[in-house]
């Protein structure tokens, strides 16, 4: 029987732990060449160390699949287009990138520091840019000559990003910018035989430990392991996710949803003068759905 990712070469950002270890093992159980990418730092992005990623390697080779590991800051450009050159040149081409390299820093506005902020963008979104960039530059060019493609970007968004999380501007912000990010990168890259999607994970990994889930029950633990969230991301990345494109899906041991993203709700005819607006926009408020809380629902008024 034919696995799902058979021969497919797979990049997985920040894959030495957490959900993205959980994505290399079962891709690589699946037939993918891996290309484990993780600089080994802490949750906050300090420090580095290349033992992660070779471990997980040493697992996928274990199991007699195909792996090689990647140190490579993908938030720097240089960096970036090293794992992709790395995954084509190892393995021959490339098709399809995980963006699911992370950190937190986090802190409520008034204490955020300008480097907590620039630190969490330049990881989350610039690196989900810069690797996606190489990529779809790779696609375009074997488009142009005349090949076909069957690709795939996955890109990790989080509640946080979709519905908010007081305490998580700078992690909110970045992950709110790659759920649009992608939802405007899939209608790019169509034309070029690339499909792009993002996940919205929910998992009891080192990055939400003391956020609440380190002191969950054990039955919610088992639901909040990583491991639940890799079905969806193997699934697509691989040919059977053909024609999904463009859509956000959430993912934990409690559901499996796609996320709606913002429509237009409740209008009026504008007005031009604003001693009118109050008039009409508080009836617009009043009708209008309010704001999801941290797990999609909507808060009660």
């Amino acid at each position: 029987m034919t696995k799902m990712c058979e021969g497919r070469v797979v990049i997985i950002t920040g894959s030495g732990r957490g959900i993205g270890r959980e994505y290399a093992l079962m891709m690589a159980g699946e037939g993918a060449k891996v290309v484990v990418n993780d600089v080994g730092g802490s949750r906050d992005g300090a420090g580095h160390s290349e033992g992660p990623a070779h471990d997980v390697v040493a697992e996928i080779e274990g199991m007699g699949g195909q792996a090689v590991a990647n140190g490579d800051d993908i938030s720097t450009w240089e960096g970036a287009g090293n794992v992709v050159k790395q995954a084509i040149d190892h393995f021959g081409g490339l098709d399809v990138v995980v963006n699911n390299a992370g950190i937190l820093r986090d802190r409520m506005l008034v204490n955020m520091a300008e480097e907590e902020w620039d630190a969490v963008i330049k990881v989350h979104l610039k690196g989900t840019f810069g690797v996606s960039r190489f990529a779809a530059a790779y696609w375009r060019e074997r488009s142009k000559n005349g090949e076909t493609n069957d690709a795939r970007i996955i890109n990790t968004t989080s509640p946080s990003g979709i519905y908010g999380n007081a305490g998580q501007t700078n992690y909110g912000a970045a992950k709110a910018g790659i759920a649009s990010f992608s939802i405007i990168a899939a209608m790019e890259l169509e034309r070029y035989g690339v499909l792009v999607n993002a996940i919205a994970p929910t998992a009891l990994t080192r990055m939400t430990e003391d956020l609440g889930l380190g002191g969950a029950s054990e039955e919610t633990k088992a639901m909040m392991d990583p491991r639940w969230i890799a079905p969806l991301c193997t699934w697509l990345a691989s040919p059977q996710s053909a024609g999904v494109t463009g859509r956000v899906f959430e993912a934990s041991g409690a559901y499996l949803a796609v996320a709606e993203s913002w429509h237009r709700g409740p209008s009026a005819q504008p007005v031009d003068e604003p001693s009118e607006v109050d008039a009409v926009i508080r009836p617009l408020i009043a009708a209008a759905r309010p704001n999801s809380d941290m797990f999609g629902n909507d808060k009660t008024a």
